[in-house]
Protein backbone atom coordinates (compact mmCIF):
# COMPACT_ATOMS: atom_id res chain seq x y z
CA UNK A 1 0.00 0.00 0.00
CA UNK A 2 1.40 3.41 -1.03
CA UNK A 3 0.51 6.91 0.20
CA UNK A 4 -0.49 9.55 -2.35
CA UNK A 5 1.24 12.47 -0.66
CA UNK A 6 3.69 13.18 -3.46
CA UNK A 7 6.32 10.81 -2.09
CA UNK A 8 4.78 7.53 -3.29
CA UNK A 9 6.20 6.01 -0.14
CA UNK A 10 5.30 2.46 0.78
CA UNK A 11 3.09 2.53 3.86
CA UNK A 12 2.59 -1.17 4.43
CA UNK A 13 2.92 -4.53 2.72
CA UNK A 14 1.82 -8.00 3.71
CA UNK A 15 1.34 -11.47 2.34
CA UNK A 16 -1.54 -13.72 3.33
CA UNK A 17 -3.04 -17.01 2.20
CA UNK A 18 -6.51 -15.59 2.87
CA UNK A 19 -8.72 -13.67 0.46
CA UNK A 20 -8.88 -10.63 2.74
CA UNK A 21 -6.48 -8.63 4.91
CA UNK A 22 -6.95 -5.79 7.40
CA UNK A 23 -4.45 -2.91 7.48
CA UNK A 24 -4.24 -1.08 10.81
CA UNK A 25 -2.85 2.23 11.98
CA UNK A 26 -3.51 4.15 8.77
CA UNK A 27 -3.59 7.92 9.20
CA UNK A 28 -5.99 10.16 7.26
CA UNK A 29 -4.97 10.64 3.63
CA UNK A 30 -5.22 9.14 0.14
CA UNK A 31 -3.83 5.70 -0.64
CA UNK A 32 -3.26 3.30 -3.51
CA UNK A 33 -3.79 -0.39 -2.73
CA UNK A 34 -2.21 -2.98 -5.04
CA UNK A 35 -2.88 -6.71 -4.84
CA UNK A 36 -1.41 -9.55 -6.88
CA UNK A 37 -1.48 -13.30 -6.69
CA UNK A 38 1.61 -15.41 -5.88
CA UNK A 39 1.80 -19.15 -6.54
CA UNK A 40 3.74 -21.75 -4.60
CA UNK A 41 6.72 -21.27 -6.91
CA UNK A 42 6.91 -17.58 -6.08
CA UNK A 43 5.66 -16.48 -9.46
CA UNK A 44 3.62 -13.26 -9.31
CA UNK A 45 0.73 -12.12 -11.44
CA UNK A 46 -0.02 -8.61 -12.65
CA UNK A 47 -1.17 -6.31 -9.82
CA UNK A 48 -4.71 -4.95 -9.51
CA UNK A 49 -4.87 -1.48 -7.95
CA UNK A 50 -7.50 0.77 -6.46
CA UNK A 51 -7.44 4.17 -4.80
CA UNK A 52 -9.24 5.21 -1.63
CA UNK A 53 -9.09 7.94 1.00
CA UNK A 54 -9.36 8.06 4.76
CA UNK A 55 -10.80 11.46 5.69
CA UNK A 56 -13.63 13.24 7.44
CA UNK A 57 -16.67 13.65 5.18
CA UNK A 58 -17.57 16.81 3.31
CA UNK A 59 -20.39 18.96 4.69
CA UNK A 60 -23.88 18.30 3.30
CA UNK A 61 -24.34 20.10 -0.01
CA UNK A 62 -28.11 20.38 0.35
CA UNK A 63 -30.71 19.82 3.07
CA UNK A 64 -34.29 19.03 2.09
CA UNK A 65 -36.89 20.11 4.67
CA UNK A 66 -40.36 18.59 4.36
CA UNK A 67 -43.13 20.26 6.41
CA UNK A 68 -45.67 18.19 8.29
CA UNK A 69 -48.30 18.68 10.96
CA UNK A 70 -46.38 19.84 14.05
CA UNK A 71 -43.25 18.33 12.53
CA UNK A 72 -40.43 18.93 10.04
CA UNK A 73 -38.45 16.20 8.28
CA UNK A 74 -34.79 17.01 7.52
CA UNK A 75 -33.02 14.98 4.81
CA UNK A 76 -29.38 15.94 4.06
CA UNK A 77 -27.72 15.24 0.71
CA UNK A 78 -24.07 14.85 -0.23
CA UNK A 79 -22.64 16.17 -3.50
CA UNK A 80 -21.15 12.68 -4.03
CA UNK A 81 -22.91 9.69 -2.48
CA UNK A 82 -20.92 8.01 0.30
CA UNK A 83 -22.49 4.96 1.97
CA UNK A 84 -20.24 5.37 5.03
CA UNK A 85 -21.69 8.80 5.91
CA UNK A 86 -24.40 9.49 8.45
CA UNK A 87 -25.53 12.81 9.91
CA UNK A 88 -25.76 14.49 13.30
CA UNK A 89 -28.97 16.49 13.78
CA UNK A 90 -29.15 19.49 16.12
CA UNK A 91 -32.28 21.62 16.58
CA UNK A 92 -33.02 25.14 17.84
CA UNK A 93 -36.04 27.44 18.12
CA UNK A 94 -33.78 30.45 17.48
CA UNK A 95 -31.06 31.05 14.93
CA UNK A 96 -27.50 30.57 16.18
CA UNK A 97 -25.33 33.30 14.66
CA UNK A 98 -22.03 31.73 15.73
CA UNK A 99 -21.81 28.28 14.15
CA UNK A 100 -19.14 27.31 16.68
CA UNK A 101 -21.74 27.56 19.47
CA UNK A 102 -24.13 24.97 18.03
CA UNK A 103 -23.17 22.24 20.50
CA UNK A 104 -23.74 24.66 23.40
CA UNK A 105 -26.92 26.39 22.20
CA UNK A 106 -28.81 23.75 20.16
CA UNK A 107 -30.46 20.48 21.21
CA UNK A 108 -28.92 17.25 19.92
CA UNK A 109 -31.55 15.06 18.27
CA UNK A 110 -29.51 12.07 17.15
CA UNK A 111 -27.47 10.52 14.33
CA UNK A 112 -29.20 9.03 11.28
CA UNK A 113 -29.69 9.45 7.53
CA UNK A 114 -32.73 11.70 8.11
CA UNK A 115 -34.65 13.01 11.10
CA UNK A 116 -38.26 13.85 11.86
CA UNK A 117 -38.50 16.61 14.45
CA UNK A 118 -42.03 16.22 15.81
CA UNK A 119 -43.57 17.99 18.79
CA UNK A 120 -46.70 19.93 19.71
CA UNK A 121 -44.30 22.85 20.26
CA UNK A 122 -43.38 22.95 16.55
CA UNK A 123 -46.08 25.37 15.50
CA UNK A 124 -47.06 26.49 12.00
CA UNK A 125 -45.97 29.93 10.85
CA UNK A 126 -42.69 29.97 12.82
CA UNK A 127 -39.10 29.38 11.75
CA UNK A 128 -37.13 26.49 13.24
CA UNK A 129 -33.44 25.80 12.70
CA UNK A 130 -31.60 22.58 11.99
CA UNK A 131 -27.82 22.33 12.29
CA UNK A 132 -26.56 19.23 10.52
CA UNK A 133 -23.10 17.80 9.90
CA UNK A 134 -21.86 14.67 8.17
CA UNK A 135 -19.98 12.07 10.25
CA UNK A 136 -18.05 8.88 9.56
CA UNK A 137 -15.53 6.76 11.45
CA UNK A 138 -12.75 9.27 10.75
CA UNK A 139 -14.35 12.57 11.73
CA UNK A 140 -17.05 15.17 11.30
CA UNK A 141 -17.73 17.93 8.79
CA UNK A 142 -18.66 21.53 9.53
CA UNK A 143 -22.26 22.33 10.47
CA UNK A 144 -24.75 23.41 7.80
CA UNK A 145 -27.81 25.49 8.78
CA UNK A 146 -31.29 24.89 7.36
CA UNK A 147 -34.43 26.88 8.20
CA UNK A 148 -37.90 25.38 7.92
CA UNK A 149 -41.51 25.62 9.06
CA UNK A 150 -44.23 23.15 9.85
CA UNK A 151 -47.08 22.76 7.37
CA UNK A 152 -49.41 25.75 6.93
CA UNK A 153 -52.27 23.62 5.57
CA UNK A 154 -55.18 24.57 7.84
CA UNK A 155 -57.52 21.94 6.37
CA UNK A 156 -54.89 19.29 6.97
CA UNK A 157 -54.52 20.36 10.61
CA UNK A 158 -58.27 19.94 11.13
CA UNK A 159 -58.04 16.36 9.84
CA UNK A 160 -54.99 15.84 12.04
CA UNK A 161 -56.87 17.02 15.14
CA UNK A 162 -59.84 14.87 14.16
CA UNK A 163 -57.64 11.82 14.52
CA UNK A 164 -56.19 13.09 17.80
CA UNK A 165 -59.63 13.76 19.27
CA UNK A 166 -61.40 10.59 18.14
CA UNK A 167 -58.54 8.45 19.47
CA UNK A 168 -58.57 10.11 22.90
CA UNK A 169 -60.58 8.64 25.77
CA UNK A 170 -62.71 11.78 26.08
CA UNK A 171 -63.39 11.91 22.35
CA UNK A 172 -64.54 8.30 22.28
CA UNK A 173 -66.78 8.82 25.31
CA UNK A 174 -68.29 12.05 23.99
CA UNK A 175 -68.91 10.86 20.41
CA UNK A 176 -69.73 7.22 21.07
CA UNK A 177 -73.28 6.32 20.10
CA UNK A 178 -75.62 4.67 22.60
CA UNK A 179 -78.31 2.49 21.09
CA UNK A 180 -81.68 3.98 21.92
CA UNK A 181 -84.37 1.31 21.89
CA UNK A 182 -86.98 3.38 20.07
CA UNK A 183 -87.25 6.22 17.58
CA UNK A 184 -87.81 9.80 18.75
CA UNK A 185 -86.07 8.94 22.02
CA UNK A 186 -83.85 11.11 24.23
CA UNK A 187 -81.20 10.42 26.85
CA UNK A 188 -79.24 12.75 29.16
CA UNK A 189 -76.03 11.23 30.52
CA UNK A 190 -73.28 12.51 32.80
CA UNK A 191 -69.99 10.64 32.94
CA UNK A 192 -67.06 10.83 35.33
CA UNK A 193 -64.05 8.51 35.37
CA UNK A 194 -60.57 8.32 36.90
CA UNK A 195 -58.12 5.44 36.31
CA UNK A 196 -54.53 4.28 35.86
CA UNK A 197 -53.44 2.87 32.51
CA UNK A 198 -51.12 -0.06 31.81
CA UNK A 199 -48.09 2.22 32.33
CA UNK A 200 -49.35 3.20 35.80
CA UNK A 201 -50.23 6.72 34.54
CA UNK A 202 -53.28 8.58 35.83
CA UNK A 203 -56.12 9.57 33.46
CA UNK A 204 -59.34 11.37 34.29
CA UNK A 205 -62.37 12.75 32.47
CA UNK A 206 -65.73 14.33 33.18
CA UNK A 207 -68.57 15.36 30.90
CA UNK A 208 -72.23 15.48 30.05
CA UNK A 209 -74.01 14.69 26.80
CA UNK A 210 -77.50 14.55 25.32
CA UNK A 211 -78.43 11.92 22.75
CA UNK A 212 -81.60 11.82 20.70
CA UNK A 213 -83.04 10.03 17.72
CA UNK A 214 -85.52 11.43 15.25
CA UNK A 215 -86.81 9.86 12.08
CA UNK A 216 -84.07 7.26 12.26
CA UNK A 217 -81.23 9.82 12.63
CA UNK A 218 -78.89 10.10 15.61
CA UNK A 219 -78.07 13.45 17.27
CA UNK A 220 -75.62 14.26 20.07
CA UNK A 221 -74.62 17.35 22.04
CA UNK A 222 -72.20 17.47 24.91
CA UNK A 223 -69.07 18.80 26.53
CA UNK A 224 -66.26 17.26 28.51
CA UNK A 225 -62.94 17.78 30.29
CA UNK A 226 -60.06 15.32 30.44
CA UNK A 227 -56.45 14.91 31.48
CA UNK A 228 -54.87 12.02 29.59
CA UNK A 229 -51.41 10.50 29.35
CA UNK A 230 -50.08 10.23 25.77
CA UNK A 231 -46.71 9.43 24.14
CA UNK A 232 -46.17 13.22 23.90
CA UNK A 233 -46.89 13.70 27.61
CA UNK A 234 -49.91 14.90 29.53
CA UNK A 235 -52.67 16.40 27.38
CA UNK A 236 -55.61 18.32 28.81
CA UNK A 237 -58.71 18.70 26.64
CA UNK A 238 -61.97 20.60 26.67
CA UNK A 239 -64.23 19.24 23.93
CA UNK A 240 -67.66 20.44 22.83
CA UNK A 241 -69.96 18.54 20.48
CA UNK A 242 -72.66 20.86 19.13
CA UNK A 243 -74.11 22.26 15.91
CA UNK A 244 -73.73 25.77 17.29
CA UNK A 245 -71.46 27.29 19.94
CA UNK A 246 -72.06 30.89 20.98
CA UNK A 247 -70.95 33.41 23.60
CA UNK A 248 -73.31 36.19 24.66
CA UNK A 249 -72.51 39.14 26.90
CA UNK A 250 -75.82 39.74 28.75
CA UNK A 251 -74.83 43.22 29.97
CA UNK A 252 -77.63 45.78 29.59
CA UNK A 253 -80.00 43.16 28.28
CA UNK A 254 -77.82 42.31 25.26
CA UNK A 255 -78.91 39.22 23.34
CA UNK A 256 -76.56 39.47 20.35
CA UNK A 257 -73.68 36.97 20.48
CA UNK A 258 -70.13 38.20 20.09
CA UNK A 259 -68.92 34.79 18.93
CA UNK A 260 -70.73 32.02 17.04
CA UNK A 261 -69.39 28.80 15.58
CA UNK A 262 -71.88 26.98 13.40
CA UNK A 263 -71.07 24.22 10.98
CA UNK A 264 -67.49 24.82 9.80
CA UNK A 265 -67.58 28.61 10.21
CA UNK A 266 -66.72 30.98 13.05
CA UNK A 267 -68.37 34.41 13.14
CA UNK A 268 -67.05 37.13 15.47
CA UNK A 269 -68.15 40.68 16.08
CA UNK A 270 -64.69 42.09 16.80
CA UNK A 271 -61.25 40.45 16.98
CA UNK A 272 -57.94 41.73 18.33
CA UNK A 273 -55.05 39.41 17.42
CA UNK A 274 -51.35 39.56 18.21
CA UNK A 275 -50.38 37.29 15.31
CA UNK A 276 -52.37 35.96 12.35
CA UNK A 277 -51.28 33.25 9.92
CA UNK A 278 -53.75 32.48 7.12
CA UNK A 279 -53.05 31.11 3.62
CA UNK A 280 -56.08 32.99 2.23
CA UNK A 281 -57.53 36.31 3.40
CA UNK A 282 -60.66 37.81 1.82
CA UNK A 283 -62.54 40.97 2.79
CA UNK A 284 -66.25 41.62 2.53
CA UNK A 285 -67.96 42.95 -0.58
CA UNK A 286 -69.08 41.46 -3.86
CA UNK A 287 -66.59 41.22 -5.40
CA UNK A 288 -64.28 41.43 -2.35
CA UNK A 289 -62.46 44.73 -1.91
CA UNK A 290 -59.33 42.89 -0.75
CA UNK A 291 -57.99 39.36 -1.18
CA UNK A 292 -54.71 37.50 -0.63
CA UNK A 293 -54.24 33.99 -2.02
CA UNK A 294 -51.73 31.26 -1.01
CA UNK A 295 -49.66 31.87 -4.16
CA UNK A 296 -49.02 35.46 -3.02
CA UNK A 297 -51.50 37.24 -5.31
CA UNK A 298 -52.78 40.42 -3.65
CA UNK A 299 -55.89 42.14 -5.03
CA UNK A 300 -57.17 45.44 -3.64
CA UNK A 301 -59.64 47.97 -5.03
CA UNK A 302 -58.05 50.87 -3.18
CA UNK A 303 -54.75 50.95 -1.29
CA UNK A 304 -53.11 53.74 0.72
CA UNK A 305 -49.52 52.72 1.47
CA UNK A 306 -47.43 55.10 3.55
CA UNK A 307 -44.37 52.86 3.86
CA UNK A 308 -41.89 51.23 1.51
CA UNK A 309 -42.77 49.16 -1.58
CA UNK A 310 -40.16 46.81 -3.05
CA UNK A 311 -41.10 45.10 -6.33
CA UNK A 312 -39.09 43.44 -9.10
CA UNK A 313 -41.71 44.04 -11.80
CA UNK A 314 -45.25 45.29 -12.31
CA UNK A 315 -47.62 47.33 -14.43
CA UNK A 316 -50.09 50.18 -13.93
CA UNK A 317 -53.14 50.86 -16.06
CA UNK A 318 -54.40 53.95 -14.25
CA UNK A 319 -52.96 57.21 -13.02
CA UNK A 320 -49.93 57.51 -10.72
CA UNK A 321 -49.48 60.64 -8.60
CA UNK A 322 -46.15 61.29 -6.88
CA UNK A 323 -44.53 64.39 -5.41
CA UNK A 324 -41.01 63.11 -6.01
CA UNK A 325 -39.15 60.01 -7.09
CA UNK A 326 -35.80 58.44 -7.77
CA UNK A 327 -35.15 55.89 -10.51
CA UNK A 328 -31.89 54.00 -10.88
CA UNK A 329 -33.02 52.15 -14.02
CA UNK A 330 -34.73 53.04 -17.29
CA UNK A 331 -38.02 54.97 -17.59
CA UNK A 332 -39.95 54.38 -20.80
CA UNK A 333 -43.26 56.08 -21.63
CA UNK A 334 -45.43 56.28 -24.76
CA UNK A 335 -46.94 59.60 -23.68
CA UNK A 336 -46.10 62.14 -21.03
CA UNK A 337 -46.97 65.65 -19.85
CA UNK A 338 -43.99 67.98 -19.79
CA UNK A 339 -40.90 68.46 -21.93
CA UNK A 340 -37.69 66.50 -22.38
CA UNK A 341 -34.63 67.76 -24.21
CA UNK A 342 -31.19 66.32 -24.84
CA UNK A 343 -28.24 67.98 -26.56
CA UNK A 344 -24.76 67.38 -27.90
CA UNK A 345 -22.01 69.71 -29.10
CA UNK A 346 -20.59 68.20 -32.29
CA UNK A 347 -16.95 68.38 -33.21
CA UNK A 348 -16.14 71.70 -34.89
CA UNK A 349 -14.74 72.19 -38.41
CA UNK A 350 -12.30 74.91 -39.57
CA UNK A 351 -11.10 75.80 -43.10
CA UNK A 352 -8.39 78.21 -44.33
CA UNK A 353 -8.25 77.86 -48.10
CA UNK A 354 -9.51 79.19 -51.40
CA UNK A 355 -11.56 76.08 -52.27
CA UNK A 356 -12.25 73.38 -49.66
CA UNK A 357 -15.07 71.43 -48.01
CA UNK A 358 -15.05 69.60 -44.69
CA UNK A 359 -17.77 67.96 -42.58
CA UNK A 360 -18.55 66.61 -39.12
CA UNK A 361 -21.17 63.99 -38.21
CA UNK A 362 -22.84 62.17 -35.34
CA UNK A 363 -25.53 59.53 -34.80
CA UNK A 364 -28.40 59.70 -32.31
CA UNK A 365 -29.86 56.37 -31.09
CA UNK A 366 -33.14 56.44 -29.15
CA UNK A 367 -33.13 54.29 -25.99
CA UNK A 368 -36.87 53.54 -26.32
CA UNK A 369 -37.85 50.09 -27.59
CA UNK A 370 -40.61 51.51 -29.80
CA UNK A 371 -40.83 54.51 -32.13
CA UNK A 372 -41.36 57.83 -30.35
CA UNK A 373 -41.80 61.15 -32.11
CA UNK A 374 -39.08 63.75 -31.53
CA UNK A 375 -37.76 66.98 -33.00
CA UNK A 376 -34.12 67.10 -34.10
CA UNK A 377 -32.73 70.65 -34.20
CA UNK A 378 -29.23 71.52 -35.44
CA UNK A 379 -27.82 74.99 -34.75
CA UNK A 380 -24.66 75.52 -36.82
CA UNK A 381 -22.73 78.48 -35.40
CA UNK A 382 -20.52 79.89 -38.19
CA UNK A 383 -17.58 82.31 -38.06
CA UNK A 384 -15.70 84.15 -40.84
CA UNK A 385 -12.22 85.27 -39.82
CA UNK A 386 -11.07 86.76 -43.11
CA UNK A 387 -11.19 86.45 -46.85
CA UNK A 388 -13.87 87.27 -49.38
CA UNK A 389 -14.80 83.77 -50.57
CA UNK A 390 -18.33 82.39 -50.36
CA UNK A 391 -19.13 80.25 -47.31
CA UNK A 392 -21.84 77.57 -47.53
CA UNK A 393 -23.20 75.42 -44.67
CA UNK A 394 -25.17 72.21 -45.39
CA UNK A 395 -27.11 70.37 -42.64
CA UNK A 396 -28.31 66.80 -43.31
CA UNK A 397 -30.72 65.10 -40.86
CA UNK A 398 -31.56 61.55 -41.94
CA UNK A 399 -31.57 62.57 -45.61
CA UNK A 400 -33.43 65.86 -45.20
CA UNK A 401 -31.10 68.68 -46.23
CA UNK A 402 -30.84 72.42 -45.74
CA UNK A 403 -28.12 74.46 -47.48
CA UNK A 404 -27.44 78.13 -46.70
CA UNK A 405 -24.84 80.62 -47.91
CA UNK A 406 -23.80 82.59 -44.88
CA UNK A 407 -21.86 85.63 -43.81
CA UNK A 408 -21.33 87.71 -46.97
CA UNK A 409 -17.96 89.41 -47.05
CA UNK A 410 -17.89 92.88 -45.53
CA UNK A 411 -14.68 94.85 -45.86
CA UNK A 412 -13.19 96.16 -42.68
CA UNK A 413 -14.73 93.61 -40.27
CA UNK A 414 -12.13 91.28 -38.68
CA UNK A 415 -14.68 88.55 -37.76
CA UNK A 416 -18.33 87.87 -38.54
CA UNK A 417 -20.78 85.37 -37.04
CA UNK A 418 -24.05 83.72 -38.12
CA UNK A 419 -26.15 80.72 -36.97
CA UNK A 420 -27.92 78.37 -39.38
CA UNK A 421 -30.86 76.47 -37.79
CA UNK A 422 -32.57 73.38 -39.24
CA UNK A 423 -35.26 71.24 -37.51
CA UNK A 424 -36.78 67.91 -38.54
CA UNK A 425 -39.54 65.87 -36.87
CA UNK A 426 -39.00 62.11 -37.01
CA UNK A 427 -40.05 58.85 -35.35
CA UNK A 428 -36.96 56.95 -36.45
CA UNK A 429 -35.05 55.43 -33.51
CA UNK A 430 -31.71 56.12 -35.27
CA UNK A 431 -30.89 59.57 -36.67
CA UNK A 432 -27.74 60.37 -38.66
CA UNK A 433 -26.69 64.03 -38.62
CA UNK A 434 -23.94 65.73 -40.62
CA UNK A 435 -22.87 69.35 -41.06
CA UNK A 436 -20.54 70.38 -43.88
CA UNK A 437 -18.66 73.66 -44.41
CA UNK A 438 -17.58 74.76 -47.91
CA UNK A 439 -15.39 77.70 -48.98
CA UNK A 440 -15.18 78.92 -52.59
CA UNK A 441 -13.35 82.07 -53.78
CA UNK A 442 -10.44 83.72 -55.49
CA UNK A 443 -8.61 84.51 -52.31
CA UNK A 444 -7.89 82.57 -49.14
CA UNK A 445 -10.87 82.50 -46.82
CA UNK A 446 -10.83 81.38 -43.18
CA UNK A 447 -14.10 79.98 -41.71
CA UNK A 448 -15.28 77.69 -38.87
CA UNK A 449 -18.50 76.00 -37.78
CA UNK A 450 -19.51 74.52 -34.37
CA UNK A 451 -22.80 72.59 -34.55
CA UNK A 452 -25.11 72.02 -31.57
CA UNK A 453 -27.69 69.20 -31.82
CA UNK A 454 -30.85 69.22 -29.67
CA UNK A 455 -33.38 66.36 -29.42
CA UNK A 456 -36.69 67.31 -27.80
CA UNK A 457 -39.97 65.62 -26.95
CA UNK A 458 -43.01 67.47 -25.72
CA UNK A 459 -46.26 66.47 -24.13
CA UNK A 460 -47.72 69.94 -24.74
CA UNK A 461 -49.97 71.05 -27.59
CA UNK A 462 -49.42 74.18 -29.66
CA UNK A 463 -52.35 76.21 -31.05
CA UNK A 464 -52.44 79.05 -33.58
Amino acid sequence: MAAEDGSDRLVSSAGTPDTQYRFRGLTPGRYTLSVRAVNSQGQQGDPASTQFSISAPAAPSFIELTPGYFQITATPRQAVYDPTVQYEFWFSDAQITDIHQVENAARYLGTALYWIAASVNIRPGRDYYFYIRAVNQVGKSAFVEATGQASNDAAGYLDFFKGQITESHLGKELLEKVDLTEDNASKLQQFSKEWKDANDKWNAMWGVKIEQTKDGKYYVAGLGLSMEDTPDGKISQFLVAADRIAYINPANGNETPGFVMQGDQIIMNEVFLKYLSAPTITSGGNPPAFSLTPDGKLTAKNADISGHINAVSGSFTGEINATSGKFSGVIEAREFVGDICGSKVMQGVSIRATNDERSTSTRYTDSATYQIGKTITVMANCERNGGSGAITVTININGQVKTAQVIPYTAGLPAMYQTVVFSVYTTSPVVDISVSLRVRGQYTTEASVWPLVMVSRSGNNFTN
